[in-house]
Order: structure tokens, then sequence, then C-alpha cells
């Protein structure tokens, strides 16, 4: 399943500097170059990322989750809402990710607020993954105590009769988040620890952009 993206020229963006990339002027531009070349040379999930949310507590809570898209708006994905983590987001609505490459030596830091995406967003996914997929989603009361595996696969195969021959409706509590960056870095590894950071950070409708000390 591909991610959707920015597509080459949007928004008028300007080329990512292929001999230095700490001088590229668009991080979304950057990000989606990035991007490609993970998916090219990662042998699995190039869009994992890990999700940092805080509790009520404060308590920082981390997971990894997939990038199901990404343009401007900022980076989109789906979850079960009744989930820790969606609990954790709508009480809270506010989070960080970071996406590394250890084929490329890359990684990507984002952080800023959550929002739910439209309906209409979550339908058109929740219809484009594998009908198995979204009995699952229904079929699992995600994070809560589970008796053991039978119990799940008996709630799985009782949905697969019941829409056995119609649509799988999606939940309403399962949606997607998407995450509005007010901070972008990208971190390329470099000998001897002298990496290469760029920071990115919202400044109005645009972005400034600082070199980081490794």
């Amino acid at each position: 399943m591909t991610i959707d993206r920015l597509r080459e020229g949007d928004a008028g963006a300007p080329p990512v500097d292929p001999q230095d990339f700490t001088l590229s002027s668009d991080p979304w531009a950057l990000f989606a170059a990035w991007m490609a070349e993970a998916e090219a040379s990662e042998p699995c999930d190039a869009n994992a990322m890990a999700l940092a949310t805080a509790g009520p507590d404060g308590l920082p809570d981390v997971r990894v989750v997939l990038l199901k898209g990404f343009d401007a708006r900022g980076l989109v994905f789906y979850t079960n809402a009744e989930s820790a983590k969606g609990e954790q987001l709508l009480a809270n609505p506010q989070a960080a990710t970071v996406l590394y490459w250890k084929s490329l030596g890359r990684q990507i830091r984002a952080r800023g607020p959550v929002s739910r995406v439209t309906r209409e967003e979550a339908d058109a996914y929740f219809e484009s993954r594998h009908r198995d997929s979204r009995i699952g989603a229904i079929a699992s009361q995600q994070s809560r105590p589970l008796q053991d595996r039978p119990t799940l696969m008996a709630e799985v195969a009782a949905l697969s009769q019941k829409y056995e021959n119609g649509p799988v409706p999606r939940p309403e509590h399962w949606f997607g988040f998407r995450i509005a960056p007010v901070q972008l870095e990208f971190w390329q590894n470099g000998d001897y620890r002298l990496h290469d950071r760029v920071r990115f950070t919202r400044a109005g409708d645009g972005w400034t952009r600082a070199r980081l000390y490794p």
C-alpha cells in the first residue's frame, strides 16, 4: 500500500539540494525526497515511525505506528481512538514522532499539535485496507485486556460471517490523526559522530531554518 504524499511539483516546492540537504529551503520537499529513498532501501515498513504522546499524569508514552499520508498540512496515521494513544491524543492533542532508516543513516523528527482527519479521509483509507484488516479493526478492543487469543479469533470469525455478503463499515471510533509540525528536524549520520542536522521551525506561513551542532 502506497503512502499518500505530495506529488512532484506540488505547491511549487524548490528542488532538494543533492549535495547538502541542510541547504534545502522547503522541509516538505526534503521529507518527500528522503521518504522516496527510504522506500527504495528499507526492507520492511519504511513508513514506520515512533509516536510519542503523554497521559493525563504527564508521563510520556511511545509506540510504533505507520505513516499513511503526508503533505503540507502534516503527517497522518490511523488508529482506534479508544486505544491508549487515541485517548491520550483526544485529551492532550499534541505529539512527537521520529522516522529512522538504518540503511540510510537518517532520521526525521517532528512535533506539533494533532487534529482529526476528515470523515471522508478516514472512510477512504479504511475502504482501501484489506477486508481482513477492516474486520480486525472492528474486532479489536485495542489496548484493553484480552483473555486469550482464541477469544479474539472467535470475534473475528463472527464478524467475518456477519459481513460476509456486504461492506465492512468503518467504526466511528476508528479514524486518523494529523500531526501539524511546528518543527521538523532532519538528521544524517556522519563519521566519528559528526552528524549533519538541520531544523525547520514554523514561522507564520513559512519556515525558518537552522543548522545544528551534532
